[in-house]
């Protein structure tokens, strides 16, 4: 149906007669199109730096800690403390089944890491080529530590990105150039370039890593350690294989076996669970309370149109009289409907879009952050944004064009 200049005034000027009310339904639409758009790219976004945070660790994991005990028990008083060795990690690769990867940790704090005249203070850490299993480096330069270079306790290390970026400023390959750690020259074989990760025994960006033999030989551990990282084969319960581990170990060290702060454990698949349930719930929010504040709005609209139409009852009666279709009326009243509905949720878009944009900029400026993290919305978000619009237009509009197709011409005249 075509629509001549004279009758797009009639539509100006009755929206302006009601200027007041039509601002305050379009600003309604428009806040509900923003707040959905702005928390559902929010949302979007937070996942993805937690999924960054994440990445590469393996999410059948379990980081068992060695700690004080807090019961009594075989004859040995509470707050016991207590280390693991090798011997226990042989017994959990041979009497659980469950477990895949099974590999120990070590790890110093506070110590200065000297390259000519640039120091840094981070944490000195003793790991084996074993531990790729759990947790995957992001190697910008060289590569990680492997079997000779732990079987021969090659005095090598990696480094970690805020570890690198104070030591060579430049951004230079610091490959085959040496690092000297408490006294020793460690020669630098690659640099781990994650800006975060999951946290186990201090950041990975502010460690140095080194052979875990080498660093048990360097402090006179005698084979013990504090922190052993196990990964699960799949499909197993991890709830099963932690009962069998804490059970092999209290045993083992004379240890409550229901002595929780004794044998500490964290399930990183419950973690993995937890944020996935939460980032489903806050959406699931977030599309009621968008939903909501659009349908208030679609309300709105309805208003508007009946005010108009009941403002145009003569020019409907005399299109009728002239051969105007109900059809076309019906047509007409939906129009400015979608219109409406239309144009402010296009606001609310582009608004939406420009905030998430400015979000992600400020947020990939951060120094443990990163490039690449984007607060925005997906192409076909948008596309189903702009249907719901159209969608919303119709059911706001439907509801006054039936009553402008009831206005016969008879009445219309009288009205006037």
């Amino acid at each position: 149906m075509r629509f001549d200049i004279d009758r797009y005034k009639e539509i100006i000027d009755t929206l302006s007669r009601n200027r007041s009310r039509t601002l305050l339904t379009g600003f309604g639409i428009f806040w509900g199109i923003f707040m959905l758009l702005v928390m559902l790219g929010g949302g979007d976004g937070l996942k993805k730096i937690l999924s960054e945070n994440f990445s590469g660790f393996a999410s059948n994991s379990i980081i068992i800690g060695s700690n004080n005990t807090s019961k009594p028990y075989g004859g040995f008083k509470r707050d016991r403390y207590w280390l693991m060795d090798k011997s226990d990690i042989e017994a959990i690769k041979t009497l659980v089944p469950e477990a895949d990867v099974v590999t120990m940790m070590e790890s110093q704090w506070g110590y200065e890491f000297v390259y000519e005249d640039k120091s840094y203070s981070g944490i000195l850490k003793g790991l084996t080529s074993d531990y790729l299993g759990v947790e995957s480096p992001k190697m910008r330069y060289g590569r990680w530590l492997n079997d000779v270079d732990c079987e021969q306790e090659r005095k090598v290390c990696v480094l970690g990105s805020r570890v690198w970026e104070n030591l060579f400023p430049g951004e230079e390959d610091p490959t085959g150039k040496h690092v000297r750690i408490k006294g020793t020259y460690y020669q630098v074989i690659g640099v781990d370039d994650r800006k975060a990760g999951i946290n186990i025994n201090g950041s990975p960006s502010e460690s140095i890593v080194i052979p875990y033999q080498l660093m048990d030989r360097m402090f006179n551990k005698g084979g013990k350690f504090d922190i052993i990282c196990m990964t699960l084969k799949g499909g197993v319960d991890s709830d099963t294989a932690q009962d069998k581990v804490r059970r092999l170990l209290a045993r083992r060290h004379t240890i409550d076996p229901d002595d929780k702060q004794g044998i500490m454990m964290l399930d990183t698949e419950k973690i993995f669970s937890i944020v996935d349930n939460l980032f489903k719930g806050v959406n699931i929010l977030v599309i009621l309370v968008g939903l909501g504040t659009l349908l208030a709005g679609a309300i709105g609209v309805s208003n508007i149109m009946m005010v108009t139409v009941k403002e145009r009852t003569t020019e409907i009666g005399i299109r009728r009289a002239i051969g105007a279709t109900p059809k076309m009326i019906l047509s007409q009243i939906i129009t400015e409907s979608i219109g409406l509905t239309v144009l402010a949720g296009m606001f609310g878009i582009l608004f939406s879009v420009l905030i998430l944009w400015g979000a992600g900029q400020i947020v990939s400026s951060l120094p443990d952050m990163g490039g690449g993290i984007s607060f925005q919305i997906g192409f076909w978000t948008g596309i189903l944004v702009l249907s719901l619009l159209v969608v919303l237009g119709v059911l706001a509009g439907l509801a006054p064009a039936l009553r402008a197709m009831e206005i016969k011409p008879v009445d219309a005249m009288r009205e006037e």
